[in-house]
């Protein structure tokens, strides 16, 4: 029998309890080991406690003034909130059953390549400059400044086709929360003519 470097010796393995190393507490490695491969669980807790918050959230709200009709203000967090608990329960008997997430194999993100910060600050810059204009612009206006903003920043420089493809979509926005939704958007100046 042939001496491996990694393999405790005789001597170690006797100096200990139940064969553990000498040197470790009985079960802190075993421990230490089984959370390695369990890891998945943090996932787990993280959305069972989102999804106890928003449920405790939903069923302290006071929708009286909201409630238009059947469907109120508490159906989507509800569901939200029980389909975080589902999943949460689901992904815990997954990863206790020996359930592994596996890399991702054909992942296009160089992580050798430096962030670029260009691209954050202006998308950062549009978001910011929407915020400060949807009140005395409007959502019309300042919804095509975004989508338009956010293409250029993202790296698009069709100058002629991107603000009208931005002001399309801002008034489809518009339209759909304003109009079939029923969620009121600051018109602004447009406010007449929509």
């Amino acid at each position: 029998m042939t001496n491996r470097p990694d393999a405790p010796s005789a001597e170690t393995l006797a100096a200990s309890p139940g064969g553990a190393p000498a040197g470790t507490p009985d079960g802190a490695a075993e421990r230490r080991s089984w959370l390695r491969d369990h890891s998945e669980l943090g996932v787990c807790v993280l959305l069972l406690a989102l999804g106890v918050l928003v449920l405790t959230d939903v069923l302290t709200m006071d929708v009286d003034i909201a409630q238009r009709g059947p469907v109120g203000p508490r159906t989507v967090p509800l569901v939200v909130g029980a389909g975080l608990l589902a999943v949460a329960v689901l992904l815990a008997v997954d990863v206790l059953r020996g359930g592994r997430g596996e890399a991702e194999s054909g992942e296009d993100v160089d992580l050798s390549e430096p962030a670029d910060w260009r691209t954050v600050l202006l998308l950062a810059g549009v978001f910011l400059a929407t915020a400060v204009l949807i009140e005395p612009l409007g959502f019309p206006v300042a919804g095509a400044l975004l989508f338009w903003g956010a293409a250029f920043a993202l790296g698009s420089r069709h100058h002629d086709r991107d603000p009208l493809i931005a002001a399309v979509l801002s008034f489809l926005t518009y339209a759909v929360f304003d109009k079939l939704l029923g969620v009121p958007l600051p018109g602004g100046p447009l406010m007449g003519v929509l």
